[in-house]
């Protein structure tokens, strides 16, 4: 999801001085190391090892030495395909120039670069995603905050926190099963490793993960204090009864914060190496303090306003639930644990997620569990309260004590003034589009994404008036370690629809035909990025042995240079069987988003609501002036009922500016505002 913002600016992580003394090592000695790496990893699975034939109940890594390793593509083919991808966006001068530029690279630098790929996929795991944790995420030097975390949507910290902490139990005895893709494929298991116990440790020159076998308490943030909570008592886990009586506690705790405790979790928004120098000195003088945070289970945020959808000003509350919980007011997250589950005040429910670690499917499986198993299997009792009983004898939470040396002070205070600008800077849109969802685009026989896509195109054209490159991101979990591959969705197909839609001349068969061709260059582009023959982590992998032997290739260069002016992701529903779909719609998780990549941009992801809603998280820069967030929520707005209209069994939807050429300023109040007695029932969603 984030993974755009840091694919665009890994590059600078490259060239500081700090570096490019550590990218002086051998880039044999590099792989040498991956490969390491790669049989530790394995070794340390070695009690789970492959049950092909694992009957009816497989475990959840019991997959994982059975998949394929990811292959390196064909470097010409990957230049031609990069070539195609950019055609659409560039002048025939710059297209021209970009391919003397590639003509060059293939023919002085790619065979040797890509021997060095060929290597590596031979000796690790795989080719690109130990670089790309590294590259991308843990080298840069840019605030966490916006820049690489995400946000989940959905009182109830008892059940939540119980219910999350179940998840980690079967985690531990691998009784998740495995992903199967069309109930064939496995997919890759090994991210769920590191969902909880886990926290991003900053470093002057690069952070690392440093992940826990177990972790036996929570660490909780209210009003500027910080306390411990243990998870178990006797080695069991604390009933959801007894974990609202802790939280209750902390709650009804009238002892202020003491001096800059309130704002000391901004440190972890501010750039790395700063936060990183700051941290030595918390870890001399409040070691005990710093240990508990960084060594629980995962962070709780309990937050003393309210949030979600309210009935007064719908559309204004959801913007403001989003923005939330994509960065809160900059000190109230911590946002270097793997994740934090934000509690408001009205029980509403969220999470911020840091990136590095796993991909954004890792914490909506664990978030659709947690939704589910709250709502359907723990509920609560006629009073309200979770259900069990009491525990008297439970020691009291543990206050932390922070002994904050006074030269901290200043940053502490320059760390939240940088996470306030930050904060303020992102401009939150969230809407549900309840007009048609999957099942319309179901009997129109298209792939549901494919649809959304370009239709993405669509109202992008028509926001910006151009058409940019367009990031959306796709898993590569079909090989062993596989992370994620970029699908550059702004083709020439779809720029050939947008047009047509555009011009008034076009007749509405004629418009069909050019989406339908459209859709087919997205599908193959999916699956060709699924497979292992995507464009963009092939590209970034010859970059980074480029700087493993200081060659200079202006064609890499430039291809790390590009901006992503739309950057998208679809958020997927993956657990049917938690509960009736069908029957309970409105419990189905709302999803969640992300910042734009790029300052002039928008970043918009969706997800699918059961059969007849769609979801859309939009975001972008409040400084920016090409961008608006709820404008561009309108343009998608209508664009999809533009594009549904040209199917008979859409024809009934109302077209908005089909080929008008300018906007009908009778749809500028916006979604939520014309929709509210239609989609009454949608907007009550337990998670908004």
């Amino acid at each position: 999801m984030a993974e755009a913002h840091q694919a665009v600016g890994f590059r600078t992580s490259l060239t500081s001085d700090g570096a490019e003394v550590e990218l002086s090592a051998p880039v044999l000695q590099e792989i040498y190391l991956s490969g390491l790496r790669s049989w530790k990893r394995h070794l340390s699975r070695f009690w789970a090892l492959v049950r092909i034939f694992s009957g009816r109940h497989p475990m959840l890594f019991s997959y994982q030495r059975s998949l394929p390793r990811q292959p390196v593509p064909s470097v010409q083919d990957t230049v031609r395909k990069y070539l195609e991808s950019v055609r659409p966006v560039l002048s025939d001068e710059d297209f021209d120039w970009t391919a003397v530029l590639a003509q060059e690279f293939l023919r002085l630098q790619a065979s040797l670069l890509q021997w060095y790929l060929r290597l590596k996929s031979w000796w690790a795991s795989n080719y690109v995603s130990d670089w790309w944790e590294e590259f991308v995420y843990l080298r840069s030097r840019n605030p966490l905050m916006v820049n690489s975390n995400y946000y989940m949507m959905a009182a109830r910290a008892g059940n939540a926190v119980h219910a999350l902490l179940l998840y980690r139990h079967r985690l531990n005895r691998q009784e998740i099963p495995p992903t199967l893709l069309m109930g064939m494929r496995p997919l890759c298991s090994a991210q769920y490793e590191k969902i909880f116990n886990t926290t991003r440790i900053p470093g002057v020159q690069k952070d690392y993960i440093r992940h826990l076998h177990d972790s036996q308490h929570v660490a909780v943030f209210h009003r500027g204090r910080f306390f411990r909570v243990g998870t178990h008592s006797r080695n069991s886990l604390l009933s959801p009864r007894a974990l609202e009586q802790q939280f209750q506690r902390i709650l009804d705790d009238p002892s202020p914060a003491c001096p800059h405790e309130e704002h000391l979790a901004a440190l972890t928004a501010a750039p790395r190496g700063t936060w990183a120098q700051v941290r030595r000195s918390l870890k001399t003088q409040a070691a005990e303090a710093l240990e508990a945070v960084e060594g629980a289970a995962f962070f709780v945020s309990l937050d003393a306003e309210p949030a979600g959808l309210t009935r007064e000003d719908p559309a204004a509350s959801l913007d403001a639930y989003a923005h939330a919980l994509l960065a809160g007011r900059g000190h109230d997250r911590w946002f270097d644990k793997s994740f934090t589950l934000i509690v408001f005040s009205n029980g509403k429910l969220g999470l911020s997620v840091e990136h590095s670690w796993a991909d954004c499917p890792i914490s909506g499986h664990m978030w659709e569990f947690t939704l589910a198993t709250e709502c359907f299997q723990l509920g609560y009792s006629t009073d309200g309260h979770c259900k069990g009983h009491l525990d008297p004898t439970l020691p009291r939470p543990q206050r932390l004590q922070w002994d904050l040396p006074d030269q901290i002070h200043s940053s502490i205070s320059l760390a939240l003034r940088g996470a306030k600008i930050l904060s303020e800077n992102v401009d939150c849109h969230v809407f549900p589009f309840s007009l048609f969802g999957k099942s319309f685009i179901r009997r129109c026989h298209l792939s549901s994404d494919s649809f959304i896509q370009i239709a993405l195109q669509l109202a992008h054209f028509r926001d910006r008036g151009q058409f940019c490159l367009t990031y959306e991101s796709a898993m590569t979990r079909l090989f062993l370690e596989g992370r994620t591959e970029t699908v550059r969705s702004c083709t020439r197909e779809a720029c050939n629809f947008v047009r047509a839609m555009e011009d008034k001349e076009k007749t509405d068969p004629q418009c069909l035909a050019l989406f339908r061709v459209a859709v087919d260059k997205h599908q193959a582009l999916l699956k060709a990025a699924m497979s292992g023959q995507g464009v963009d982590r092939h590209l970034f992998a010859l970059y980074v042995v480029s700087r493993f032997l200081h060659l200079q290739s202006p064609f890499l260069t430039q291809v790390h240079s590009e901006q992503w002016q739309l950057s998208t992701s679809q958020i997927p529903v993956q657990q049917m069987h938690l509960f009736d779909v069908y029957n309970y719609p409105d419990y189905v998780s709302s999803g969640g988003g992300f910042g734009p990549a790029d300052d002039h941009g928008y970043g918009v992801s969706y997800i699918f609501m059961g059969d007849d809603m769609i979801t859309f998280h939009i975001s972008s820069k409040k400084s920016s002036t090409k961008t608006d967030s709820h404008r561009l929520g309108q343009h998608i707005e209508d664009a999809l009922l533009d594009v549904a209209s040209l199917f008979q069994a859409g024809q009934h939807f109302k077209r908005r500016f089909r080929g008008s050429g300018k906007e009908d300023s009778r749809h500028r109040c916006g979604f939520l505002s014309r929709q509210t007695g239609a989609s009454k029932t949608s907007m009550t969603s337990t998670y908004f």
